[in-house]
């Protein structure tokens, strides 16, 4: 299956590799309870799909955010609640799109090649219990096609939190 995923394709818009790599997330999603194995799979489809510089997961634990699967660099391991774009996406349970990370406050630099981020809240039963985070070394690089698209993603998790 994972050679069958899009690879970055500057003939197809954006929202057409949403529409062709969505089906093939939840496939591969399908039928297996491991949350771990779910996340990583996710991150590495995203990542193979639209070479962002970094992406991967938090999860909730106590009034922290813990590092999850991911790819690319090395990353900041907590991340207090609250704080920077990861904490703030969970405290307003929304996805939050930052054009230029360098004028949001607060921002935590895990890297310094990081331009633009968007940070998109996992919601389980009203709660927050995790977080995917997209990192771009490119400004202005998420908009509301990723929001819309990573909203939809992350919900083919919601049966792995549930077991």
């Amino acid at each position: 299956m994972a050679e069958e995923l899009i690879i970055p394709n500057k003939t197809l818009s954006k929202q057409e590799q949403y529409a062709a790599l969505l089906p093939q997330i939840e496939a591969l999603l399908h039928g297996e309870p491991n949350l771990m194995a779910n996340t990583a799979n996710m991150v590495a489809a995203l990542k193979q799909a639209f070479n962002f510089f970094w992406v991967g997961f938090y999860f909730v634990d106590g009034d922290e955010l813990v590092l999850g699967p991911f790819q690319g660099p090395v990353a900041c391991t907590r991340i207090k609640y609250s704080k920077g774009v990861c904490g703030a996406a969970w405290q307003q349970a929304k996805t939050i799109v930052v054009p230029n990370v360098d004028e949001f406050p607060g921002h935590i630099a895990c890297s310094s090649l990081s331009k633009s981020e968007i940070v998109v809240p996992v919601i389980v039963d009203g709660n927050v219990v995790a977080v995917l985070d997209a990192d771009s070394d490119t400004l202005n690089d998420f908009d509301a096609t990723d929001a819309e698209n990573l909203e939809k993603t992350v919900q083919f998790l919601i049966p792995s939190f549930n077991r």
